[in-house]
């Protein structure tokens, strides 16, 4: 799926790409990456998804691991932004943005019955009050989030440019 990404600088935009990652796409954790994604790669019946840009398809510009739980809801395992999309000097502003939508946008792909739109996921503690400020995020019990159906919509729509 192709979404926008914007350069925080310039705020020219870049035309990016959200797939499935292969093997030679996992970036090591080496090269500032938080997650572990070689080993998260390993993972049976994940989805691991990248971002990059059409003009270096090369470049991550984030991940993404989902898994169906139930057989009919999306959990976000992870979502990360590259290192060089970290805090104030961020390269690109809406690269975990765009995932997270991409998630929601799968959430009504694959969810059935109470879990259509739901997207579920586990938050470091001191990016809850991010999730539930920037995406809407409801907080359920300690660390576990979600989004509903009409909050994903808007995501969707927001990052996604798709009307649901």
């Amino acid at each position: 799926m192709k979404v926008d990404l914007i350069e925080r600088k310039t705020k020219k935009i870049h035309t990016a790409e959200i797939t499935i990652a292969k093997s030679k796409d996992i970036p090591f954790k080496k090269d500032g990456w938080k997650f572990n994604w070689r080993n998260l790669y390993k993972t049976d019946s994940a989805l691991i998804l990248k971002i990059s840009l059409l003009e270096s398809p090369n470049v991550m510009e984030g991940m993404m691991m989902l898994t169906i739980l139930f057989d009919e809801m999306v959990y976000m395992d992870n979502v990360e932004v590259a290192p060089h999309n970290y805090g104030k000097n961020k390269k690109f502003e809406n690269v975990a943005g765009s995932l997270i939508a991409f998630a929601c946008l799968e959430a009504f792909i694959i969810g059935k019955n109470a879990y259509n739109g739901f997207l579920s996921f586990t938050s470091k503690t001191e990016l809850i009050e991010l999730y539930a400020q920037k995406y809407g995020a409801i907080l359920a019990m300690n660390s576990r989030m979600y989004i509903d159906s009409e909050i994903a919509k808007k995501l969707i729509n927001q990052y996604l440019k798709i009307k649901l």
